[in-house]
């Protein structure tokens, strides 16, 4: 019985380490995005053009990094 309750914590050991890191990941990658849009924020375009050009090329680049990870889950 010991042997299926040491199992059991190590499991429980791995687990929390792995969600620590996704938790840490995410923060990560959300810093990020942010810093990216906050520059877009200070921007003082010139107009609603140039806005809208550089939140397009925002979003390109983040759907660049999702085609990116999606190819490394393969």
């Amino acid at each position: 019985m010991a042997m299926k309750g040491d199992a059991a914590a190590l499991v429980r050991e791995y687990q929390k380490r792995l969600e620590r890191a996704l938790r840490e990941s995410e923060i990560s990658v959300l810093q990020y995005w942010k810093e990216r849009l906050d520059r877009i924020a200070a921007m003082k375009p010139e107009g609603i053009s140039s806005l809208l050009l550089e939140l397009k090329k925002l979003s390109e680049n983040m759907d660049n990094r999702m085609r990116t990870l999606k190819k490394d889950l393969r």
